[in-house]
């Protein structure tokens, strides 16, 4: 069974709905565990993230995607200090070779999301993960349409703060993404 984990924080819901938009996706792969793990900041204390659970769950398993709201150009704060909480992981480079990818959403059309998705390939890269991207082509620009956002190097999303759900087509790039890292991990694994 190849294990594929999702590890994300959403402060209003809009990053939750990607990831398990992302995860729908994976599960429809055969072969796959699937596991959600939302990053709190009941988790963070005197400025460190640490929840052990979370780190064994993805110690296990075979495929890592990320997620995290942009804020002001850059991960939320929440996400950052898990990220800083594996260093040590990083320095025995605990997740090297497994499958790594990454979403992220914001208010804004751009709102540097770029930026995040960037700052996510880095810290995969660190690891030594394998990256993968959407690998899907821009269907249009419109709410609707598959990678309206024209990303490649991750799902991306945008809401407007009265928009109590992600477009559909967000919604389906972030499936798309997720059944491509299921995909290549189940293939990386044999």
């Amino acid at each position: 069974m190849t294990k594929i984990a999702i590890v994300y924080f959403s402060a209003t819901g809009h990053t939750q709905q990607v990831a398990e938009a992302v995860a729908e996706g994976a599960k429809s792969v055969a072969g796959t565990e699937v596991k959600l793990l939302r990053i709190l900041g009941e988790d963070i204390h005197e400025g460190r993230w640490k929840n052990d659970s979370i780190i064994a769950a993805l110690n296990e398993a075979d495929a890592i995607v990320f997620g995290t709201p942009t804020y002001m150009g850059g991960y939320a704060a929440q996400f950052k200090n898990f990220i800083d909480g594996c260093g040590g992981i990083w320095y025995q480079q605990g997740w090297k070779n497994k499958i790594g990818a990454g979403f992220t959403h914001s208010q804004g059309l751009s709102g540097d999301k770029l930026n995040t998705l960037a700052g996510l390939m880095i810290n995969g890269m660190q690891h030594g993960m394998i990256w993968v991207g959407t690998g899907i082509t821009p269907q249009g620009a419109t709410p609707d349409k598959i990678n309206r956002l024209s990303s490649y190097s991750g799902a991306m999303a945008q809401s407007n703060i009265d928009q109590p759900n992600i477009g559909p087509g967000d919604r389906e790039t972030a499936v798309l993404l997720g059944q491509r890292v299921a995909e290549t991990a189940v293939r990386w694994n044999k």
